[in-house]
């Protein structure tokens, strides 16, 4: 049996996941208290059901401190579980939610908070979920890149670590799941070049314009040797997932060339995941 487990900060995109995963054949719950997910899963296990998606979030918040404890049972009892994770940036959330003009969950429990307030508190409430999960910043993903994040996740296999390389542009912010950052600003710029410009890391003139640039192949092989120094400690430390971020300035060229490169270079010893965020492609 298969159990992803969906939380995050409200207004990231969970609603966006579970319909996606209901769309791919997943029996859906949403807002169940952790309390109930052992014997939630058991009962529908009996039943014959072999996948599930459930949303577990700060409409829970009481039951939120058992839920390490029930993740670790259901791993034990031969359960794949899966969580996913997904927060923005509060501008962005903030402006989410003047957009749609609904009320924020903790609003209804402490009605003198602002949005702004509840944000802060259901980021800490969610803290200790978050550290179980895959991480995903939807600050600047549209619906269908989500979509298609979430079904590289469900693909990936679970007992091994998962590498993940992002690009990312630093004039649109820091990812909030980055576990490294590396800042490509201090290459050649091929975006000063006006054949250049309107392409991207992925394309062959600008892999040439890189390639040939000495900054850009030591930066490279330094980031190279740092990962393949303390990735052996991720790996004994039974960590899940890993997220390298390489910034630029725009997300467009340098960080997109870093981030294929890396991806190729540890893409045959390990489980690799590659993501341009200011794309929103894979």
């Amino acid at each position: 049996m298969q159990v992803v487990l969906i939380s995050g900060l409200s207004g990231s995109g969970k609603s966006v996941a579970l319909n996606l995963l209901e769309d791919l054949g997943y029996y859906c719950i949403d807002n169940l208290p952790a309390t109930l997910l052992q014997q939630t899963v058991s009962l529908l296990r009996s039943e014959g059901h072999t996948r599930l998606a459930i949303s577990v979030d700060v409409r829970g918040a009481q039951s939120l401190p058992a839920l390490p404890d029930c993740v670790s049972r259901l791993k034990s009892d031969g359960v794949d579980v899966r969580v996913l994770f997904l927060e923005a940036k509060t501008e962005a959330l903030l402006k989410r939610f003047s957009e749609t003009r609904r009320k924020h969950p903790l609003s209804l429990i402490q009605p003198d908070l602002t949005v702004g307030e509840c944000i802060v508190l259901e980021r800490e409430l969610l803290a200790e979920v978050a550290d179980l999960a895959h991480r995903v910043d939807t600050s600047e993903l549209s619906a269908n890149a989500l979509r298609a994040w979430i079904k590289q996740f469900l693909a990936l296999d679970q007992s091994r670590l998962t590498l993940i390389f992002q690009s990312f542009g630093f004039k649109h912010g820091l990812p909030l799941d980055a576990d490294f950052v590396f800042d490509a600003r201090c290459l050649p710029n091929p975006y000063y070049d006006l054949a250049l410009r309107p392409l991207t890391g992925r394309d062959q003139p600008v892999i040439d314009f890189l390639e040939a640039e000495t900054t850009a192949q030591t930066m490279f092989a330094d980031i190279c040797h740092y990962l393949d120094h303390w990735l052996p400690s991720f790996d004994r430390d039974n960590r899940s997932y890993v997220t390298v971020a390489i910034g630029c300035t725009g997300g467009q060229h340098r960080s997109v060339w870093l981030a294929e490169k890396l991806a190729g270079r540890f893409g045959g010893d390990r489980q690799v995941l590659l993501r341009h965020r200011e794309s929103g492609t894979v």
